[in-house]
């Protein structure tokens, strides 16, 4: 019988089965097949402390039937699941289904999935790593205890559906005190003064009567036109140039965060997108060698020395010594507890071109591929080198600064061939005369702090130790399902639900909102993985305090639920008031008898009923189709619209705003006001014509 590699994905499956030939059958297990059960706490805890019930989902059991078939005839069973933690909790919970012992399972790890990398693992094995499974079952344990224990108490004091989660929570809570920063933000007024010399070079603003200016040194209008009313009258010259050179470092290779970061600011992929990108990539579900990057889930920069030898070689041979350092570039992650066994991302061939994975792979693979090979390349290149000029340009009483910039030898921004475009000053010495061509104030404001997008909350949480490279994603995608926060202009915007779940954690649930615990337990479960913490310990440590502090905040705790209120109507099915309650997804209407009766009905419907109640409103215009009657603004359980004051004779009616303007094409009388996301335009009613408002 041949010997039986199991995976997680399907893709790796395919992929890997290309490379071990007949001999093997690679099977995918298609994720976890044994979890904690969905519908109750899957945790007994007694003397003995903390034993999870783990079941074969529901979903996996013909397959672990199927895998079980085929263990029994293999000659050998591989277990080659991720090289990461959840990779070997997933490699126990498979040898465990299927009634093996995984101390005695020959485990296979690899980084890429290639020929070579493939071949080396199936004849290399090791034994499962123990103290990774406990780590991560430890992982699994706290999350399941914050999130069956804390969520119902949120549930019954705030409104139902909330949930809580240990690192969920304090990421929420980071959005949430940037949101009260700027809450709490009052905009300071300041003058800048803009000045133009000859040559059209623009100048800032430093100096006035010997007072070093900054940005919120001119406080008022008055005072900005009296500097430019006496600006206008003086004579400049150039009292000074500095210049200086300022090398350039190229950034390390991409870990987890980076790739995400990076993607989200270059690309516009939200972290989800980026990771099922990778996946993709790293499975090597397109390209025609098999992965094309290294493994993507790591917060590690070493790479490989086969891997850095190649790359200096091509360095060399494409772009010439000049690009290539005299010693490889080497790079030391900044991440708390980073796993530096593992290797950064990169692609696993070089001669898998950019220009060729743009032929070969779907367009958005093709696109992070690209950004990928590029970081790598550029990684073991040699710096960039700028000359960076300052002219300083005074007259009796100010004095502005003319800022340059000069290439002078490009370096690893060859690879991306998008260098900075240079502002060559033109040749300037000091003494030389300097026309003041304009100089004008503006009124400004201070801004308020931005608010943190997808990749600037993952550099947040990085730089916290909050969580780890597989959890970024998911934290994020969990606080948007959940309502906690929405995505607006590629910001992270908390809703009013979060601030009353955050202040209700910060006030009775400390530990749980707060980084500094967040990592130093993510502290400890790096020291289970090293054998050098006990699980149960850490779980019990954790566990009676919080379990104290619930069954105080069930007694203690005031319920901050907003009582039902009555809207003065009667259920249709079964005669009762009907109420305006409070949920998860917002408020909602609901009969007061429940849950004998069950009707309900969202509160924009409810709007709507009413709306369509209101008296019709004139607009002043012509019916276009009969002539005699008006449009009028009229409201339906869909919203507004517009119709004829004829109606029913007159059946005439539109969606958008109808105005009274001849179309240029056709001459018809009228024409629609439509906003859209575009643009808002004028179209015809008879000849569909468009003409932009701008």
């Amino acid at each position: 019988m041949k010997n039986l590699v199991i995976v997680e994905s399907p893709a790796k499956a395919k992929t890997i089965g290309r490379f071990l030939g007949d001999e093997y059958k690679v099977i995918a297990s298609k994720g976890h097949i044994r979890d904690l059960p969905k519908s109750s706490f899957g945790i007994k805890i007694d003397e003995n402390g903390f034993t999870p019930q783990y079941r074969i989902s529901s979903d996996h059991s013909s397959l672990v039937k199927e895998i079980k078939e085929l263990a029994k005839k293999a000659n050998q069973i591989y277990l080659a699941t991720d090289e990461d933690r959840e990779g070997e909790a997933i490699a126990y919970h498979i040898a465990k289904a299927i009634d093996k012992d995984p101390a005695k399972l020959p485990r296979i790890v690899f980084h890429e999935i290639t020929k070579d990398a493939i071949t080396h693992a199936v004849q290399n094995p090791r034994n499962l790593d123990e103290s990774s499974v406990n780590a991560q079952q430890t992982r699994r344990l706290l999350d399941r205890i914050v999130g069956y224990k804390l969520s119902p108490l949120l549930a019954s004091k705030i409104q139902r559906g909330l949930s809580a989660g240990r690192v969920q929570s304090s990421a929420l809570k980071i959005v949430v005190d940037k949101e009260r920063e700027i809450q709490a933000f009052v905009p300071v007024e300041y003058h800048s003064i803009d000045a133009v010399f000859k040559k059209d070079l623009e100048a800032e603003f430093i100096k006035f009567d010997d007072k070093k200016m900054d940005k919120l040194s001119v406080k008022t209008s008055d005072e900005a036109k009296m500097i430019v009313d006496v600006i206008k009258g003086e004579n400049f010259n150039i009292t000074n140039i500095e210049s200086k050179e300022r090398k350039t470092n190229p950034q390390p290779p991409f870990m987890t965060s980076s790739l995400q970061q990076a993607a989200s600011s270059t690309l516009g992929f939200s972290p989800k997108k980026t990771m099922m990108l990778a996946q993709s990539l790293y499975e090597g579900v397109n390209a025609p060698h098999g992965g094309a990057i290294t493994y993507m889930r790591t917060d590690s920069l070493n790479l490989a020395s086969s891997a850095v030898k190649a790359v200096r070689d091509m360095i060399k041979s494409d772009y010439g010594s000049k690009y290539l350092p005299t010693k490889p570039n080497s790079y030391v992650t900044k991440s708390k507890g980073a796993q530096e066994a593992h290797e950064a991302i990169r692609p696993t061939d070089l001669n898998f071109t950019p220009q060729r994975a743009a032929t070969a792979l779907p367009k958005d693979e093709a696109r992070l591929y690209t950004l990928i090979y590029n970081r790598f390349v550029a990684c073991q290149m040699t710096p960039s080198i700028s000359e960076l000029q300052s002219v300083f340009v005074s007259s009796k009483r100010s004095e502005f600064k003319i800022n340059g910039r000069k290439v002078l030898f490009d370096g690893f921004y060859r690879v991306y061939g998008d260098l900075d475009r240079d502002k060559i000053l033109p040749n300037l010495s000091v003494g030389d005369e300097m026309s003041l061509q304009k100089v004008s104030s503006k009124q400004n404001f201070t801004e308020p702090p931005a608010r943190y997008s997808e990749a600037s909350l993952i550099k947040k949480l990085e730089s916290l130790g909050i969580g780890r490279p597989s959890t970024y994603a998911p934290t994020i995608s969990i606080l948007t399902a959940r309502k906690y926060v929405e995505i607006t202009k590629k910001q992270l915007v908390p809703t009013q639900i979060a601030f009353k779940v955050i202040e209700l954690l910060e006030k009775h649930f400390t530990n749980i909102v707060d980084s500094e615990f967040t990592s130093k337990m993510e502290a400890k479960l790096d020291d289970i993985a090293e054998d050098k913490a006990d699980w149960q310990e850490v779980l019990k440590n954790f566990y009676t305090p919080f379990m104290a502090e619930i069954e105080k905040g069930k007694k203690n705790i005031k319920s901050l639920k907003k009582p039902a209120e009555p809207i003065g109507e009667k259920c249709p099915e079964c005669g009762n008031e009907l109420v305006k309650r409070g949920g998860r997804y917002g408020e909602f209407i609901a009969c007061s008898n429940f849950p004998k009766c069950k009707y309900s009905r969202n509160l924009e419907n409810n709007k709507n009923e009413k709306a369509s109640k209101k008296e019709p409103v004139s607009t002043g215009v012509k019916c276009p189709e009969c002539g005699s009657g008006e449009v009028v603004e009229r409201f339906s359980r869909r919203g507004k619209f517009y119709g004829c004051s004829n109606y029913p004779k007159c059946k005439f009616t539109s969606n958008y705003e109808i105005v009274p303007k001849s179309c240029p094409e056709c001459s018809e009388k009228y024409m629609v006001k439509k906003e859209l996301k575009k643009g808002t335009f004028y179209e015809c009613l008879k000849c569909k014509f468009k003409e932009q408002i701008l």
